[in-house]
């Protein structure tokens, strides 16, 4: 009888699939609300299509998510360029997809009643940014400015919507962001400002996975996300994103951030 009952237990077991939750992190550009309102859906999406149960999850700030990528928190995640050629090295997130037809390209923006026309003229200010680590809203108007003498004191404001607000409102002359992020942005804040200087394109965010991902939920979570493509509903919530479709990706499409040589987070591979 008791053999009888640990059969049936065990065929519960097998028979039942338990669904397995996956956590997102998504880089924090944005306020976490704002961030939870336009991914929440689209991994709804992607959790039916592939059978999956994905949830999202950020940080309160760059940082953090750094420190979060670097101990491997996230079974998934869409990172900055930079970010995935770091946290490829350690802990090993690997790249399976991207934004459809898409570099990346920063802005520095400047009120539009600004006396600012050049870079030139940003000359010994105080300039806003997200973190140091922000690839295309921080290390490349940084390195640009650089390059051309401009001496410049940065100062790190937590997110992408904080450096467009204290713009708007005049605490600093100029700060750096992406197109994408300053679109999605409050349009009370926005239509204050213009775009100074745009930045040489490069490979866009990564969507990768963590090494703790088998490669049966990868080829799912990929299959879900370009499925997205040739679905209205699904063409609908990646344009909330501001994304013209998502693709399959590689590693070796982020070599030309590779190529840069930046050595920014290194303290966290020791």
């Amino acid at each position: 009888m008791r053999t009888g009952f640990l059969f049936a237990v065990l065929l519960v077991f097998s028979t039942h699939v338990f669904p397995q939750t996956l956590s997102f992190g998504v880089v924090p550009q944005q306020s976490a609300k704002k961030m939870a309102a336009l991914w929440s859906p689209v991994l709804q999406y992607i959790s039916r299509a592939s059978g999956l149960d994905i949830e999202f999850a950020t940080a309160k700030d760059i940082p953090e998510f750094e420190r979060r990528l670097r101990d491997g928190e996230y079974d998934i995640a869409y990172m900055n360029p930079y970010h995935y050629v770091v946290f490829h090295q350690k802990p090993g997130y690997q790249a399976i997809a991207k934004q459809k037809d898409k570099q990346i390209q920063g802005i520095i923006v400047v009120r539009k009643d600004s006396p600012i026309h050049s870079l030139e003229d940003l000359q010994d200010h105080q300039l806003a940014f997200p973190s140091p680590a922000a690839f295309a809203a921080s290390i490349l108007p940084r390195a640009n400015l650089e390059r051309k003498g401009i001496n410049f004191t940065p100062k790190y404001v937590s997110s992408h919507d904080s450096v467009y607000l204290n713009v708007s409102r005049g605490f600093f002359p100029a700060g750096g962001g992406v197109l994408r992020t300053l679109n999605n942005t409050d349009p009370k804040v926005s239509q204050q400002l213009k775009i100074l200087w745009t930045t040489p394109p490069y490979t866009s965010h990564a969507i990768a996975v963590h090494p703790r991902v088998s490669e049966e939920i990868r080829q799912k979570i990929v299959r879900a996300m370009l499925e997205m493509n040739n679905d209205e509903q699904g063409m609908t919530l990646l344009k909330g994103l501001s994304f013209k479709g998502l693709e399959a990706a590689s590693d070796q499409q982020w070599d030309d951030i590779r190529e840069l040589n930046i050595r920014l987070l290194d303290h966290l591979l020791e």
